[in-house]
């Protein structure tokens, strides 16, 4: 500031003897006269405001902030964890399989007996048509008591029995079990339930709800007592038990009627007002037992093979639903 105070004070004298030494202007009109004492005055007046700038701008530029308001919070982290654990997935359930894929896995037995080489082994060849493996014994009643006796947990055993002398006896006392305990399908094709009423197959009668009534003299039309069940419709229909071509002449099979004690319903029968009597086709516990008495060689056979694929896709889809509860 001092340097400054000096140059100021020579630049006044300087202009003061510069004033002095000009010449007299022409005839024209009198500029003002230079006053030197007020240009001094000026000079420290730019000099005083010089030091006021000066001292302005030694002052901080941030006022402190007022003492009532609160510090801001810091924000919080954005990665802090949950502070609970999410909850586990629930398993999402595995979808059934389709009935005609189970259906086509069952474990299927067969005893087929028909009494006559020259006849052919029509539920042998329903089970062939309709692709399905199966163990088929023929005759054999070793064999048959062999596999019923194993362990594999038979989906369905079929026992079509003409000969009217091999299944009986103890072969109920295993059948029946697998049956009732195991819920295991059956299809029965016996008409020669006279014979044997009285033995080891009440075991299965009993809980079926059925009993022998009566012989059936002459292979006759048989008349449908329950249209509406699906043993006739599903998967085939329109076949009729009216077409018949008798094979065997000493009878036309057995009557059977119900006993009330089970949940037997008879499917076909001998007359058609009849619903309680003169059965000769029974459908009995949840669906899973069809007892023929009659033989199917006595029948058309484009009819009975229809009709006996639906034994075997009825029973077994019942059989499959129960173990599903």
């Amino acid at each position: 500031m001092k340097n400054i105070t000096i140059l100021l004070a020579f630049l006044a004298l300087a202009f003061a003897a510069l004033a002095c030494a000009m010449p007299a202007a022409a005839p024209t009109p009198a500029a003002p006269s230079f006053d030197a004492t007020k240009a001094v005055l000026e000079i420290q007046a730019t000099q005083m405001s010089l030091q006021l700038t000066q001292a302005a701008l030694q002052q901080p530029t941030t006022a402190p902030p007022p003492t009532d308001v609160p510090p801001t919070a810091a924000p919080a982290p954005t990665d802090i964890p949950p502070t609970t654990a999410p909850l586990p997935t629930e398993p999402q359930p595995t979808a059934a399989p389709d009935m005609s894929e189970r259906i086509k896995k069952a474990k299927i037995l067969v005893y087929e007996d028909i009494g006559n080489q020259m006849l052919a082994e029509w539920v042998k060849g329903t089970l062939d048509l309709m692709g399905l493996k199966y163990i088929h014994v023929g005759d054999a009643a070793g064999d048959f008591m062999s596999q019923l006796n194993s362990s594999t947990p038979w989906d369905l055993i079929i026992v079509a029995a003409e000969s009217r002398s091999v299944v009986q006896g103890e072969f109920w006392d295993v059948i029946t079990p697998k049956v009732t305990n195991d819920k295991t399908a059956l299809i029965v094709e016996m008409w020669y339930l006279s014979n044997i009423a009285n033995g080891r197959i009440q075991s299965l009668t009993a809980k079926c709800g059925i009993e022998y009534q009566s012989t059936r003299k002459f292979v006759e039309p048989i008349y449908l007592l329950d249209s509406a069940n699906p043993v006739f419709s599903t998967p085939n229909g329109g076949f009729s038990l009216t077409n018949y071509n008798a094979h065997w002449y000493d009878k036309g099979g057995d009557y059977v009627r119900l006993t009330g004690s089970g949940d037997a319903t008879l499917l076909a029968g001998g007359f058609l007002k009849e619903k309680s009597r003169y059965g000769l086709l029974t459908s009995c516990l949840e669906g899973r037992v069809i007892i023929q008495t009659f033989s199917s060689h006595d029948y058309n056979h484009d009819d009975m093979q229809m009709l006996w694929e639906n034994y075997i896709v009825n029973t077994l889809t019942n059989h499959f639903n129960l173990l599903d509860k």
